[in-house]
């Protein structure tokens, strides 16, 4: 499958009723916000882990469509089997690598697994390492529209941890943090030249990318993040590999508002979004969803 010869830039946006989008550890896990605006904010690597959880599953056994970021073992091993995979030196370690390994080995881990030719990965630790790539594929952080409301409500549950606690009484208190509404809306781009300077991110490897942001939310489902929703997926193609207009342009052609009368939106109908169809030369509007 070829390489792609386009630069793309994209908007997302995506909304949230009575859930958390992105907890913060660092605030109890409350939903994440600005704290001089309350703007909710969801981080690129959330909405990057949601990508690759559905490829996973679609793509599951399927070769070259492995993901490297997740739970499963240590990196520096995965590491090591990509040397022991393609007989590389596993004698030098570190530094004293022959960088023509470590080359390979980055090569066969931009081949071997979508998320690295997609989003790039610092593979350049342990004794075997296979060097830093530089993804084609950025995200931003996702912003709402409008300060969201966070609300943390009590909860009751029946079963207890310890004979302890048990003893105590039949049920004990908790808290839960949510958000009763907020649409929020991220900005991504793609990088042709990056694509055909380093990870060789295709065509196909596209329209996955296309296929698994609209169904990032659909087997994400928890009680914890509630209804989540992708509303609309707007991507900007250049007609070539360096593009045809700087970026911030084509995403101030996207204009989300509350409708008229709305003070505190509680669904998607209440915005109303306009959409400047009228393009820079070399540059084209595709609605996804």
């Amino acid at each position: 499958m070829e390489t792609i010869k386009n630069r793309y830039e994209f908007v997302m946006l995506f909304d949230v009723e009575n859930g958390n989008p992105n907890g913060d550890p660092d605030a109890g896990n409350m939903p994440r916000i600005d704290s001089e605006t309350s703007i909710g904010i969801v981080t690129d690597v959330c909405l990057k882990r949601k990508i690759r959880n559905y490829v996973e599953i679609v793509k599951e056994g399927e070769p070259g469509y492995n993901i490297l970021i997740k739970a499963d073992k240590a990196l520096n091993t995965k590491f090591t089997e990509i040397y022991k995979e393609n007989s590389l030196d596993l004698i030098n370690k570190g530094k004293d690598k022959n960088p023509d390994d470590v080359k390979k080995a980055r090569e066969f881990a931009c081949k071997n697994y979508y998320d690295v030719r997609t989003f790039g990965a610092v593979m350049s630790t342990g004794e075997d390492p296979c060097g830093i790539v530089r993804g084609p594929v950025q995200i931003n952080f996702a912003k709402s529209i409008d300060p969201i409301f966070t609300q943390e409500i009590t909860i009751t549950r029946q079963a207890r941890t310890t004979e302890e606690r048990q003893e105590s009484g039949e049920t004990e208190m908790g808290k839960k943090s949510f958000v009763p509404y907020g649409l929020y809306k991220a900005e991504g781009y793609v990088s042709a030249l990056l694509a055909n300077k380093s990870t060789g991110f295709n065509e196909e490897d596209l329209e996955l990318l296309w296929t698994a942001i609209i169904n990032m939310f659909e087997h994400d489902r928890s009680a914890a993040r509630g209804k989540m929703c992708l509303r609309k997926l707007y991507v900007f193609k250049h007609s070539s590999i360096l593009g045809n207009c700087p970026a911030h342009i084509l995403f101030e052609k996207i204009d989300i508002k509350k409708k008229e009368g709305i003070i505190s939106p509680r669904k998607f109908d209440d915005y109303s979004i306009s959409v400047n169809d009228e393009m820079p030369d070399g540059v084209t509007l595709i609605s996804k969803l």
